[in-house]
């Protein structure tokens, strides 16, 4: 039997040194993101990515970043708010 988590999780602002974090606290069937000026950590449920206004978010990662993340981890260009208000509809998934 595995947990259940609600939603987004959201962490703490990594702006210094994201490399810091390990992919161990991940957990199965999340991704983590950073989102805003601060680059604070999201963690998200992997359904997110199949819903349309999410894959906006992903164009907008490719256009500005490309492919290529050297800091590796997935950078989403908009405001912390702006995210929120775009994945609060999915909280049922």
């Amino acid at each position: 039997m595995g947990f259940r988590f609600p939603g987004i999780i959201r962490k703490a602002s990594f702006s210094a040194n994201r490399s810091a974090s390990k992919s161990v606290d991940v957990p199965k069937g999340y991704l983590a993101v950073y989102v805003g000026e601060k680059q604070t950590r999201y963690l998200i449920p992997v359904s997110y990515l199949s819903q349309p206004s999410f894959q906006g978010l992903l164009s907008q990662v490719e256009e500005e970043f490309g492919y290529d993340h050297p800091m590796g981890g997935l950078t989403i260009p908009c405001t912390e708010d702006v995210f929120q208000h775009i994945t609060s509809c999915f909280n049922g998934l």
